[in-house]
């Protein structure tokens, strides 16, 4: 049977329609690049990848993951800042990013203005350890010996505006006094001058000092959580009547002057990756939890990213510690 004209001009007429409809969905029309700012086989990479394998299910196209490091992820956070807004060019990065904004005082982008936040991913709690002969029984004995001995105890950390390097400023405002910091490249070789006992302290994400603490080599006094870490049973600050309260999270972003509407599918096709059972089940091996529902919306991420600025940028500018 042959089309009438009717028929003709009603197919013509929902051939718009049906653009439009997809355009309004939000949904990228090319395959979607994640920047993983640091090294493949790192914390970040991991749950960059896992996100977007999740992404590319609910989307029904292809994600993938692109590894683009240095300057402590400002080479990626600009590449992204500097891309065509729409939503084809992602970046995923940890707190590191709220520091780069004092950390980085000439960086070719905004922060704030040009990157646009979509939802929180995950929280790592941070574990506050020591050597495993460290003269503290709980966290405020901790503490006292941190004011008692200062510059005497050697605080280590892998570098600039990393979550362990961010804690212990955080536990160094806590006791009122700092110690003196020592750089390594990397938390394995802390751990390892921990175990031996030449390093003193330090605040590493629970993920790497949890073996060692469980079995002795180090000694574990506090989780910077709101609640205990399942697997981990270690008090939290706050129980301990200290508040000191930070995660190493990690937050998807595109290129600010995104569409709304792709803003929100990215949100969308975020959680939905967030919400399987294999992301899941990887997050609860490595101590990770999922962000909420609530913290996974642009409308959150963007409120928090800024709360979190403020509040690391006086302790930055007190350390004097700049990265460039």
């Amino acid at each position: 049977m042959h089309p009438t004209r009717r028929t003709l001009l009603a197919s013509a007429l929902a051939m718009p329609f049906i653009g439009t409809r997809a355009h309004a969905q939000g949904v990228p029309t090319r395959p979607i690049t994640i920047l993983v700012p640091f090294a493949a086989g790192g914390g970040t990479d991991i749950i960059g990848r896992l996100i977007a394998d999740g992404m590319a299910r609910d989307l029904g196209q292809s994600v993938v993951v692109e590894n683009v490091t240095g300057a402590g992820g400002t080479i990626a956070a600009a590449r992204v800042a500097q891309s065509r807004p729409d939503g084809q060019t992602l970046l995923i990065h940890h707190i590191g990013l709220a520091a780069a904004a004092t950390l980085y005082r000439q960086l070719p982008f905004n922060i704030e203005r040009s990157l646009a936040p979509l939802g929180l991913v995950s929280h790592t709690g941070m574990a506050i350890v020591a050597r495993p002969d460290f003269p503290a029984r709980d966290l405020p004995s901790y503490l006292a010996v941190m004011r008692e001995q200062g510059d005497r105890l050697n605080l280590g950390h892998a570098g600039l505006g990393g979550s362990n390097q961010l804690c212990g400023m955080l536990l160094q405002a806590a006791a009122g006094r700092n110690a003196t910091t020592i750089v390594y490249r990397g938390s394995a070789p802390a751990m390892t001058e921990m175990m031996a006992g030449r390093l003193d302290i330090s605040c590493d994400q629970a993920t790497i000092a949890a073996p060692f603490a469980r079995d002795g080599r180090i000694k574990a006094f506090a989780v910077t959580t709101t609640e205990r870490i399942p697997g981990f049973d270690v008090p939290t600050a706050r129980e301990q009547g200290v508040d000191l309260v930070m995660s190493a999270w990690h937050g998807l972003y595109a290129a600010a002057g995104t569409p709304p509407e792709i803003q929100q599918r990215l949100a969308q096709a975020m959680r939905a990756a967030m919400r399987e059972d294999r992301l899941r089940q990887r997050y609860a091996e490595t101590l990770t939890t999922t962000a909420t529902d609530e913290e996974a919306t642009p409308e959150y991420h963007t409120r928090f990213l800024a709360s979190e600025i403020t509040r690391l940028r006086p302790l930055i500018v007190a350390a004097g510690q700049f990265a460039d």
